[in-house]
């Protein structure tokens, strides 16, 4: 017989460092998970990705057990990471911080896929470059059409 499911929690944690400290302690304490066994998992799962932001959905039953997907880290944090910067542009249509390739554009939606609602990759480079242009970040060049 299935659990019954009491919620969903979404959270983004570094990639090996969850520790019962806000805002994972908080959040899981009030429903009731046990801190340092979902911690301890989550650490385990992702010590090949040390310090990435990496957003993590717990669905909690109402048992008290818990299960977890953890998905890519997010579009605008891999743009950060490809273009080395600290953070995005205050005036993003007036003050441009870097230039990237469609290459990268198209590495970056091949690799959020999977978490993405899209169904081809043109479409995902798209709603990747949408975000790089938000964040102040200019795609070189014409969108690369495959007919």
């Amino acid at each position: 017989m299935a659990k019954e499911i009491a919620g969903l929690i979404k959270l983004q944690i570094k990639g090996g460092a969850a520790n019962p400290s806000p805002p994972v302690g908080p959040a899981l304490g009030a429903k009731g998970i046990n801190i340092m066994e979902f911690c301890k998992q989550f650490n385990a799962r992702t010590q090949d990705k040390p310090g990435k932001v990496l957003p993590v959905v717990i669905t909690y039953y109402a048992d008290k057990s818990f299960d977890f997907i953890v998905k890519t880290p997010p579009v605008a944090i891999q743009l950060l990471e490809v273009c080395k910067l600290k953070g995005g542009s205050p005036e993003p249509n007036r003050k441009k911080l870097a230039e990237i390739t469609w290459d990268q554009v198209k590495a970056i939606a091949e690799d959020k896929m999977v978490d993405l609602n899209c169904f081809t990759v043109e479409s995902a480079m798209k709603l990747v470059a949408g975000t790089a242009r938000s964040m102040g970040i200019t795609v070189k060049g014409a969108f690369p059409i495959n007919n």
